[in-house]
Parts: structure tokens; sequence; C-alpha cells
């Protein structure tokens, strides 16, 4: 007899697409998005509540919206209107870069955690996990955008006559209470805003000591990521340590809530110029008007000292010398720079295999440092301008002010190839005397007989 089988029976179950994982994917990349957007947003406003922003007469929103926006790399524009013949005149180019900081190791870290179980990563799941985080990334940025607008109306001379021509011109010109107001510049701070969250995740993944790479790139990682993340580590070094000192400022030395506002919105700027600063880098700016630098006041005393005025006024440079100048105890920078730095490419060292020679330390710590210097230098750039002008005539001192701090970014960045390529290399000879991965331990000695 000859027995035919019948086909199997066909399951009902609806076959598995690839709709699972791109939303897994999706829902992983929004948590990111959000927590980091969150975490900007309570820095900001903790920062902002510091500095009396609280007070402002229904602006907080908006101001809480363009300072998350501008740690983000997002232009935020200046405007005004003080009546028919006189003028407002304002700039802003600046990032709150604790705020930004915040951010960044947050939804850094939202990024990578769910890759954490992983050997390698595949090219496909990672560009997929990049493009959902930025498209998200860059809507949100949006919607940020379109909350941070507002005017303020200013009052010249504190809203009563005093006879002086100020209010003399402001009432026949109808400027005594002009406005002053910011908007956001969506197609700039779109482009800066790609460009921060591209860098973010291509940064997140070198820093990274165990993410998953893609198989192509996995024997590259023992020569970028021991440097990476060292550098990572000295620049968290530097804000720690600012962080004590400001604190330790907070409780001793009166101003509370001024430095805590410092300390929640700008304290990477002024830590990492602390650390071109003390491996022999430069700024150069000016200060005029009754606006400056909160915090140290020993950069706002450096950056009044040029002359002139207006466009013709020379730029202070900001280095040891101007600061020790002004207080001695700036000499420390340099040797406070010269340990940490060590300690750095003693981490390097350490974390790489033992084939790595101390020469290859020093050039892979040389280059991480110089990059590392490349991109945070820029990010303390400070320009804001404000003015108040009758029939084109100058700008009204109780209003009009200037501050400037650019970094001198080639020298100081070249200064950091130096500093890292000897210190790498100092590094590695001291990291030969430890155990390091790849080597073989030697065996235990025979117990005596």
């Amino acid at each position: 007899m000859v027995s035919v089988s019948s086909p199997p029976p066909t399951s009902t179950r609806p076959a598995a697409t690839s709709t699972g994982p791109l939303a897994r994917i999706s829902l992983q990349a929004l948590a990111a998005v959000i927590a980091g957007y969150l975490a900007m947003g309570v820095t900001a406003g903790l920062g902002l509540w510091a500095a009396g922003a609280g007070d402002l007469p229904g602006g907080f929103t908006a101001v809480l919206a363009a300072v998350v926006v501008m740690a983000v790399g997002g232009k935020v524009e200046l405007a005004g209107d003080a009546g028919a013949l006189a003028g407002t005149q304002g700039e802003l180019t600046a990032m709150p870069l604790t705020v930004t900081l915040v951010g960044a190791l947050v939804t850094g870290f939202c990024f990578l955690r769910p890759l954490r179980h992983h050997a390698v990563t595949q090219p496909r799941e990672l560009l997929l996990r990049a493009a959902s985080t930025v498209v998200l990334w860059l809507l949100a940025l949006t919607g940020l955008s379109a909350l941070a607008r507002h005017d303020f109306r200013i009052t010249i001379g504190g809203g009563e006559p005093t006879g002086d021509l100020t209010d003399i011109f402001g009432e026949l010109l109808d400027a005594v209470n002009p406005t002053v107001g910011f908007r956001t510049d969506l197609g700039p701070t779109l482009f800066y805003g790609l460009l921060w969250i591209l860098g973010l995740l291509v940064v997140a993944l070198l820093v990274s000591r165990r993410a998953p790479l893609p198989p192509r790139l996995v024997r590259h990682q023992e020569a970028v990521r021991p440097a990476a993340h060292a550098m990572l580590l000295l620049v968290l070094a530097y804000v720690a340590a600012g962080l004590l000192i400001g604190l330790v400022v907070a409780a001793t030395k009166g101003h509370a809530t001024g430095t805590l506002a410092v300390l929640l919105l700008g304290l990477p700027n002024v830590a990492w110029l602390a650390l071109g600063v003390g491996i022999g880098g430069s700024w150069e700016g000016r200060v005029e008007g009754p606006f400056g630098l909160p915090m140290p006041q020993i950069l706002d005393a450096v950056l009044r000292q040029g002359g002139g005025s207006g466009d013709t006024a020379d730029l202070s440079t900001i280095d040891l010398n101007s600061l020790a100048a002004q207080d001695g105890r700036a000499w420390w920078l340099l040797p406070i720079a010269a340990v940490l730095v060590l300690a750095a490419a003693f981490t390097a060292a350490v974390r790489s295999p033992a084939r790595i020679r101390p020469w290859q330390h020093a050039l892979h710590l040389g280059i991480a440092f110089a990059l590392t210097l490349l991109v945070v230098a820029p990010l303390t750039l400070v320009e804001a301008r404000f003015g108040l002008s009758i029939l084109g005539i100058g700008d009204l001192d109780s209003l009009g002010g200037e501050v400037v701090l650019r970094p001198h970014i080639w020298k100081t960045t070249g200064l950091a190839l130096l500093w890292g390529l000897f210190f790498g290399f100092l590094g590695g000879l001291l990291a030969t005397r430890v155990h390091r991965k790849g080597e073989i331990a030697p065996p235990p000695p025979p117990p005596p007989t």
C-alpha cells in the first residue's frame, strides 16, 4: 500500500515582521530624547531661578526654552523697538555649558544603555538607532524654538523723569519704555542642533568602554577608546573641581544664589577655560558697560583692562601671566593641569593592551587631547552686546554693554597636542609597571620547602 502524506497544516499565526524591532528602537530613542531634554530643562530652570529669572513678567517659560535651545547650539537673536527715531541693537552668542553637559551625559547614557548586553552591533541597527534619535531630537528642538520668543519692556531712568537728556529724548521720541526681546532663528538652530546631536552620538560611542561596535570597527577601538575615555574623565574632573570650588565660595563668600546660578548654567565655560589656560593656551576679549562675567571676578577684571571703546577697543588677553597679575594663585593652574593630564595619560595607558608601546600612547593621547581642546575651546565663546541709541548718537550708558570672550583656538590646540605627546609617553612608561589587559601575570613563587 502506498501512503500519501498530507502537507503540514498552515499556521494561522501572523508572520514576524521588522516592525517589532523598529518600534522598540523608536521607543528607546524617544526615551533618550525625552530624558535629555528633561535633564536640560531642570538644570536650566534651577539656574534661571537662582539668577532671579523667576520674577520675570510672564517670560520665564520662554527664557527657559531659549536657554535649552542655546545649550544645544541653537541661535537666539535679540530684537528691540525703541520708537520711530531711536534704535536698539543686540547680539548674543553663548552656550550655557552646564546645561549642555548634563544633556549630553544623560542622552548619551540613554542612547547606549539598550546596547549594553551586545558583544557587537550590526551597522543597520546602529544607523537605525542614530537616525531615530536624530529625527526625534530635531522635532523636539523645533517645538522648543517656537516657545523661545518673548518681548520685555525696559524703563529708562527707573521710570521717573530726571530732566536729563535721556528723559527728554525718550519722551520726544516715544522711547521712554523701549522693548527688547528674543527670537529663535530656526534654520541655523536646526543645522547646529543636527551637528550637536550627531557629534554627541559619535563621541558617546568613542568614549564608552563597553558599548558594542560594528564588527569592522572593533579592531580600531584599542587605539581610540582608552584615550577618548581618558579625555572625558579629564574634562569632567575639571568640572568637578570647579563645582567644589564654587560650592565653597557660595558657602563662605556670600552671594550664594548668584554663584549657584553660574554653577548651574556656565560652570564648564569657566572650568574648561582653566584647562586651556593651564596648559599655556589663551583667550582674548573685553568687557564694557554694566554687564560682565559674574564669576570669577578675576576674568572680568582682566577683560576690562582693554583701552578704547566700541569696535576700536583693544582686546585683553587671558592667559597665565595676565591672570597671575591680578591674583598670584592663578599660577596653580599650571601644576594642576600637569597632574590631571598625567593622571589621564596613565589611565589611558593602563586600560590599553600591554602590547601598546609608550610612543604609541604618546601619539594616541596627543591626538585625543588636541581634538578635545579643538571641541571644547570654541564652546566657551561669549559675544553679548546690547545698546539703545537716540538719533544714531551712540549707546545710552545706562543700557549699553558688551562682553566678548574668544579662544585662540589653534594656539591652544597645538599646545594640547604637545602636552598629550609628552604626558602620553610618560603615562605609558609608568603603566609598564602595572599589570594590564593582554599581559600574562607571572606565576606565583613556589612555596618554601
